[in-house]
């Protein structure tokens, strides 16, 4: 068995000493690469983004005008209507009666006034009989003053009469109105919003029946940030400047709640002057077109705004090694070994980049492209071989 041993061992050897005389070289350590960046800082626009609540720019809460009884409903939520086009009916019998008796007031007034023209007419004809007997000096002064005083109390019925055509007048106008706002029309163009009541309902002036949205042009309300607000005030923008700068801004982007982008750009429209002391906002409206109808009041998602920053430090979200609640950055030393650096940031709303806002300095270099898999105190630059000729 010892043989067999000290024979094995002789083999061993002398295959060693065979590879090492034909050239065959032994495995060895492979170098590890990564891919490096050096710090620097560059302008780039961010987008950012705001809650925002959709709303018609003619939206229009329908309301009825007078009482009473809703006989039918022409339309069903959802729908959409033209200007002018019947909503509702209330019971108009009410109204009708009104107008009637209006009617009826009004002709007795107009006969009423006629009898009085006609008796003012009459007095008229005796003052002036009377007059020329007097100056003839066949009548008495009495019998003159007393004609005289019934032509004006004539003339003064005259007067009370065409007042009270005048009031009769504007009772049927105004019953006549009255039985028009019975049927309820569309004062817009747009969409049903929710149909609060029913046919038989009892309604007045404070029931409201549903919204017209007119949604042709949609708006977008949100509110502005703080941060925001004083980057505004911090160059100068005066109330005259106003629509000016709103002018100069970016088009903005509409995102559904499901994530989907709207289709169509919008532009800010308004910024309200007065902060809200409460949120420290600002509020604003940016107009979106909607030629599909596929934007209803109410609807929420979020207002994307392209706003420039400048002079920033932006670097590959692949170089942030997340650690906890911590963000990493392995910098790369003199001496070509990565050191973990704790690093601030913000999103750079691009989905690859980040701004570096604390951590860094310009000039600083960084591995980029496997940056998951360094660890302290690795190397991870190697000099390049040259290429063989």
């Amino acid at each position: 068995m010892n043989r067999n041993v000290t024979l094995q061992w002789t083999w061993l050897i002398v295959s060693l000493f065979l590879m090492i005389s034909c050239g065959v070289e032994m495995p060895k350590e492979k170098e590890s690469s990564f891919e490096t960046m050096t710090v620097k800082k560059s302008d780039i626009e961010v987008p950012v983004k705001f809650s925002a609540k959709m709303k018609g720019q003619a939206d229009v809460n329908i309301m009825p005008q007078v009482s009473g009884q809703l006989m039918k409903i022409y339309v069903t939520e959802g729908q959409q209507v033209r200007k002018g086009q019947t909503l509702f009916v209330i019971d108009s019998r009410n109204a009708q009666h009104e107008l009637e008796s209006a009617r009826a007031n009004l002709q007795a007034a107009q006969a009423n006034l006629q009898a009085a023209m006609s008796q003012a007419n009459s007095a008229k004809l005796e003052y002036e009989s009377n007059k020329n007997l007097y100056d003839k000096k066949i009548v008495s002064n009495y019998m003159l003053e007393s004609s005289l005083n019934t032509y004006k109390q004539a003339q003064a019925t005259v007067s009370q009469a065409r007042a009270a055509v005048s009031q009769a007048k504007a009772a049927v106008n105004h019953a006549r109105v009255n039985l028009g706002f019975c049927t309820i029309t569309s004062p817009v163009s747009g969409v049903i919003g929710e149909i609060t009541v029913h046919a038989g309902d009892q309604v007045t002036p404070m029931s409201q029946l549903t919204i017209v949205s007119g949604n042709k042009q949609m708006e977008a309300e949100f509110s502005v940030s703080e941060s925001i607000i004083e980057e505004l005030a911090q160059s100068g923008v005066s109330q005259s400047e106003k629509a000016k700068l709103i002018a100069q801004m970016p088009e903005v982007t509409f995102i559904m709640k499901n994530g989907t982008e709207y289709q169509h750009k919008g532009r800010v429209s308004s910024l309200t002057g007065v902060v809200n002391a409460s949120t420290g906002t600002l509020a604003c409206k940016a107009t979106f077109p909607n030629p599909e109808g596929q934007l209803f009041s109410g609807i929420q998602g979020t207002l994307v705004l392209p706003y420039s920053v400048q002079n920033v430090m932006v670097i590959p979200q692949a170089a942030i090694v997340r650690l906890q609640d911590k963000s990493l950055v392995y910098k790369v030393n003199a001496d070509s070994t990565a050191t973990a650096v704790t690093v601030v940031t913000t999103d750079a709303g691009n989905g690859k980049d980040v701004v570096v806002t604390e951590g860094l300095n310009v000039g600083d270099r960084i591995v980029t492209v496997g940056a998951g898999n360094v660890q302290e105190g690795q190397r991870v630059l190697f000099p390049t071989e040259p290429k063989k000729k």
